[in-house]
């Protein structure tokens, strides 16, 4: 089998800016003190993801943003009455964001969702003018944050993100696949009956149908899974991309699954973990990617946001296919509107 060193698996996350210079580094801070996160959106998920949150107990202040006044004076007032019980304060921001200003981490969980009949270039360009309102002032106010788009289409509105707040595209990260890995390690875990924990899989490219499950390198303590005689794995990456659907049909929406995702890595890149999850990152240069297009694969994730991209063996029907998920992405990308 043929060995690949670090340096091959390793490479350097990009820092390309569009408009602007990459700015001071981001500052270190006490993980005692509590940090400071700015959630934008408190519909459910992001109101999921600032209650996980507050659970981690990494929370120094907490600003919470959103169009509608009332919801979010409520949200602010049920968290404050929780004071006694969790670490943090809870702030509640105007629409200039000065309250967000010096924050570590913005987390945005607002966008406007898809209309019957309106294709992907369409919902995308409705999000531009909902993210103009929201990226470049935020971005004024917390220059050395790092931005973490969790919207959905995840993958583009991290792009628009990119494109509009001017910072270097290693401090702007999608969730991505990071919770599709997780339903694909605890699927593959059920039907062997052993700890997801302990099943090693990943899921890259777009977060959506066209999705790519790395059957390759699937592995329970170094041991490949052999999947080609198991008609049950043929079933699970469906499973995956369903997953959402199944829940949305139940109940409505997602958001606690969600939640715990985004708290997780808001804990790893604010203490500076630097373990490796996969992220939605601009992944121009990467597997043939030629485009400047976000999509999810392994990345080292730290106190500087994506500190490096893996370079993950991909069989050629693998790659084939993420490719494939690039250029559907960049032909819904080439032509939003940004004027």
């Amino acid at each position: 089998m043929e060995q690949i060193d670090a340096a091959h698996i390793m490479q350097p996350a990009s820092r390309d800016c569009p408009t602007r210079n990459k700015g001071a580094p981001v500052k270190k801070q006490d993980v005692d003190t509590g940090f400071k996160i700015t959630i934008v959106g408190t519909g459910q998920v992001g109101m999921a993801c600032a209650y996980s949150l507050l659970q981690k107990g990494i929370v120094g202040e907490l600003v919470l943003a959103d169009v509608q006044k009332d919801k979010l004076k409520g949200e602010v007032l049920d968290l404050q009455h929780g004071g006694a019980y969790q670490h943090g304060s809870i702030v509640e921001c105007d629409d200039d964001y000065t309250q967000a200003q010096d924050s570590d981490l913005c987390i945005i969980c607002a966008g406007v969702r898809q209309k019957d009949g309106e294709n992907r270039l369409q919902l995308a360009d409705r999000n531009v003018a909902v993210l103009k309102s929201i990226v470049p002032p935020l971005a004024k106010q917390a220059p050395n944050a790092i931005f973490l788009m969790v919207s959905n289409p995840v993958d583009i509105m991290s792009y628009i993100t990119w494109q509009l707040s001017g910072l270097p595209a290693n401090r702007v990260i999608g969730s991505g696949t990071f919770l599709d890995s997780s339903r694909f390690r605890t699927l593959i875990g059920q039907h062997l009956k052993i700890s997801p924990s302990s099943v090693h899989a990943w899921i890259v490219g777009e977060h959506g149908d066209s999705s790519v499950p790395v059957w390759s390198s699937v592995n329970v303590a170094g041991v490949p899974l052999k999947t080609d005689d198991d008609a049950t794995f043929a079933d699970i990456h469906r499973s995956v991309v369903d997953a959402a659907y199944e829940v949305i049909k139940l109940k409505g929406y997602t958001n606690w699954a969600i939640g715990a995702a985004v708290s997780t890595l808001a804990q790893n890149i604010l203490q500076d973990q630097r373990r490796v999850m996969p992220v939605s990152t601009l992944v121009k240069g990467k597997h043939g990617v030629t485009e400047d297009v976000y999509l999810s694969l392994p990345c080292v994730i730290g106190r500087d946001g994506v500190e490096a991209v893996m370079t993950q063996p991909l069989s050629e029907e693998e790659k084939t296919k993420l490719q494939a998920s690039a250029a559907s992405l960049w032909d819904v990308q080439k032509d939003i509107k940004f004027d």
